[in-house]
């Protein structure tokens, strides 16, 4: 809110290269942004009208791929770093030296790559998801990609069967990237790859020290899936104690980690897939029903080769 500073700083970044608009208070800068999608903004925390805060928050609803700097006195520190919580870039103490905002720039820049870079991948991998490109247009088939199109927009939990080979992770595949979590993360884990101690820990997470070879705290699957969508492969070779656990995050939406009494909230849609008939392992005893239950919301059945 300093036309002086500002006009400072605008001259400042222009000599490092970027293309430079200013403005001297939160109203002016949306106007300025609805013409000028900048990649990144440096804003004072305390402006009369629009404060940074308030900006802050316009912005991210606005224009989510733009990194956001908070230039902020001492007294405000505080401020600052809860508005990196509500989603700034960074921020910056005044008075700063210009090769320490430069620095913060440029870190700044490399964030916005990185981030168009990945929207950029995840159209590509939409596209190549698409149910289009699903080959088969015999009638079985065509149910399963119907189904396919009015699933994926939902938040129901989904289960694949069908023999080896007929494209159950495809199918999951399609369903993610059609739905409303695309921009988030898609990681796939095979159930029946991991004996049930390494499973529950690469599913769950683990602290340091939680068991032998625990050297440093692990983020689980379902902790990098958080916003998107988990696939769990191979679902009926898990054990019945793996499956008790799961079955809590179902409902409650929380994990914990091995060797932790922390409950981590968690927002991940389950899509999982087996080759074998889950139904009769739930009849023998091998499959618990009431986790059957909940991950057989939808059930998508993928016919064997000869019938596409």
């Amino acid at each position: 809110d300093e036309p002086r500073m500002t006009q400072v700083l605008g001259i400042l970044a222009e000599r490092w290269g970027y293309e430079v608009r200013t403005a001297c208070d939160g109203n002016e800068a949306l106007k300025t942004l609805h013409e000028f999608p900048a990649e990144i903004i440096v804003s004072d925390m305390k402006m009369p009208g629009l404060d940074g805060e308030s900006l802050l928050g316009q912005v991210r609803a606005r224009y989510p791929n733009t990194a956001i700097i908070m230039m902020t006195a001492y007294a405000t520190v505080k401020s600052a770093v809860e508005s990196m919580r509500n989603g700034a870039f960074d921020y910056i103490m005044k008075p700063f030296e210009n090769e320490e905002l430069r620095l913060t720039i440029e870190r700044a820049a490399e964030y916005s790559r990185l981030k168009a870079d990945n929207a950029f991948m995840r159209r590509e991998l939409g596209v190549r998801y698409n149910v289009d490109n699903i080959i088969g247009d015999s009638e079985p088939m065509a149910a399963v990609l119907a189904m396919i199109e009015r699933v994926a927009p939902t938040r129901a939990t989904v289960l694949v069967t069908g023999e080896s080979g007929t494209g159950k992770e495809l199918v999951a595949k399609a369903i993610h990237f059609r739905s409303t979590r695309a921009t988030g993360p898609y990681v796939r884990v095979n159930c029946a790859a991991l004996a049930e101690t390494l499973l529950e820990s690469e599913l769950f997470g683990h602290e340091k020290g939680a068991f032998t070879g625990a050297m440093r705290t692990h983020r689980g699957k379902f902790e990098e899936a958080d916003g998107g969508t988990i696939f769990l492969d191979e679902i009926a070779e898990t054990s019945n104690n793996f499956q008790t656990k799961l079955l809590r995050v179902l409902q409650e939406g929380v994990i914990t980690r091995v060797g932790s009494n922390t409950n981590i909230t968690v927002d991940v849609r389950v899509v999982a897939a087996t080759n074998r008939d889950i139904q009769q392992r739930v009849r023998e005893g091998h499959f618990r029903d009431d986790l059957f239950f909940r991950l057989n919301v939808v059930p998508v059945h993928l016919p064997p080769l000869p019938e596409r």
